[in-house]
């Protein structure tokens, strides 16, 4: 620790104890998640933030779409752009998840699994609705008459 002339100083038995961390999972609503302060054991801000990092988990997996969404025909570097930025975010909102779930709080972490669940569902559920259309669209499955 400096104390602004440049020498370090060692930390006081006080500050030792300010930077506690929990160090497994536990229950509850006296979390730090990102920012210091941050539900601050306030109940309505702490389900705010459960919803958050469940919606960063969703995001997380609905931009793995993204990554093909460069329409054919697109200059390669402009779709090289597009996709470093989308994957730039993708990868920004990851660490905000990890960063999250490393308080150690099962509701934060149930949070971030449903988040990735929801986004992963999503995902497949489109892709297999498109599938099912191509399917049935194609020349080759007309329903034969008994």
């Amino acid at each position: 620790m400096s104390n602004g002339s440049g020498m370090n100083m060692p930390m006081s038995n006080s500050s030792m104890k300010s930077m506690n961390m929990q160090m497994s999972f536990y229950w509850g609503k006296d979390v730090i998640v990102l920012f210091s302060g941050w539900p601050d054991s306030n109940p309505g801000m702490y389900v705010l933030a459960l919803f958050f990092v469940l919606f960063l988990g969703a995001a997380i997996e609905m931009m793995t779409m993204l990554q093909a969404a460069v329409k054919p025909g697109t200059r390669p570097i402009l779709g090289a752009f597009i996709q470093a930025g989308v994957y730039i975010v993708r990868m920004c909102f990851a660490y905000m998840v990890m960063l999250s779930v490393m308080s150690y709080n099962v509701g934060i972490f149930i949070a971030a699994l449903a988040g990735h669940g929801i986004g992963f569902f999503v995902i497949k559920i489109r892709a297999l609705t498109k599938e099912t259309e191509q399917q049935y669209s194609s020349p080759d499955c007309i329903p034969s008459k008994i």
